[in-house]
């Protein structure tokens, strides 16, 4: 960061003004989505200039990656990875979701990106994002298996790629949809294939 060469004062309150400017984003994409959003009409909308967001993010697709990143860091914060079963944690995070469909806008429009060859930083972003929760979620698969609730056969790796599947689909519907679909309900049906709980056979709440 160009203000920061040789000056840690200064330093310092780039960093703030980049986690100030980044809090209005995520409000800003949190209540109206991110339809038509371009740098110019943010930084309008949160009152700085355009050559000042520019400074901070350099292009459209980094303030996207950067606002989601961000969002997903405050909300790990809250909750423990490991508690409960891999279907457990996509109904935990589809409850919290509900509260801000902005924000599944938005990470509907960077899965959306990533398919396109313009955008590299988008589709770098979700591609590891993408590996980073199958792996999560498939370690959550093995425990099970190892306690004995989830069928030894079943492979963690699909498994994990099918609630990633089921979880990205529902809130897509959802989002087209808001009272057409459950995305928890329809969650849970997952739980009788991979339960949370011994003895769990799913769609109880």
């Amino acid at each position: 960061m160009a203000e920061g060469t040789g000056r840690p004062g200064a330093y310092r309150k780039g960093i703030a003004r980049r986690r100030q400017i980044l809090d209005h984003a995520i409000d800003l994409f949190a209540e109206r989505g991110v339809d038509g959003a371009s740098l110019r009409s943010v930084a309008d909308v949160i009152g700085v200039s355009h050559a000042a967001l520019r400074h901070y993010f350099s292009s459209r697709d980094e303030l996207l990656v950067e606002a989601y990143r961000e969002h997903e860091r405050r909300h790990s914060r809250s909750e423990d990875p490991a508690e409960g079963g891999p279907v457990a944690q996509m109904v935990r995070s589809a409850d919290s979701n509900r509260v801000v469909p902005g924000l599944v806008q938005l990470y509907a429009t960077l899965t959306a990106d990533a398919l396109q060859e313009r955008h590299p930083l988008t589709r770098e972003f979700v591609q590891a994002r993408f590996a980073r929760v199958r792996a999560e979620l498939a370690e959550a698969v093995a425990l099970g298996q190892r306690e004995g609730r989830i069928a030894a056969d079943l492979d963690p790796a699909d498994a994990a790629a099918l609630v990633v599947a089921a979880s990205d689909g529902l809130q897509v519907q959802w989002l087209l949809d808001p009272g057409g679909v459950d995305v928890r309900r329809s969650l849970e049906l997952l739980e009788r294939l991979l339960p949370s709980r011994a003895g769990r056979t799913g769609g109880d709440g």
